[in-house]
């Protein structure tokens, strides 16, 4: 089974997952102060909301069953992969450096246009990890 869920960073500098597809009829979502913290939690509901369904006697799949695919919004991918120089990547993408932190903090929103050069900077630079070689 395959669960869409979207990721955003809200004002309270909390980073939410949330998912409008309910499984069993149970919703589940996450909350942390960091993607990774919110992804836990997320997952952690989803055991929940399982463990309560069998509870109940519905027939629902088993966690490992459970496909996550995680969208994201500019703040939450930054967070989430914080490894990724946000100057270089501005550069490599084209967007003004102070934007570009603008962005990543969630003090501006992006146009677009900007969030797709975003996408296929991120979607180059996958393409480029996956055929390297060491």
């Amino acid at each position: 089974m395959k669960v869409k869920a979207l990721v955003e960073k809200n004002d309270n500098n909390y980073y939410a997952i949330t998912t409008e597809q309910a499984v069993a009829g149970n919703y589940f979502g996450g909350y942390g102060y960091s993607v990774q913290e919110a992804k836990a939690d997320y997952m952690e509901s989803i055991r929940e909301m399982i463990e309560i369904a069998k509870e109940e006697g519905k027939d629902v799949p088993n966690v490992e069953d459970i496909e996550v695919d995680f969208q994201y919004d500019i703040p939450s991918f930054f967070n989430f992969f914080d490894w990724i120089n946000i100057s270089a990547f501005a550069k490599q993408a084209g967007i003004n450096e102070s934007k570009m932190r603008a962005y990543k903090s969630g003090l501006a929103t992006a146009s677009e246009k900007t969030v797709s050069k975003i996408l296929k900077t991120v979607k180059a630079m996958g393409a480029e990890l996956s055929s390297a070689t060491l």
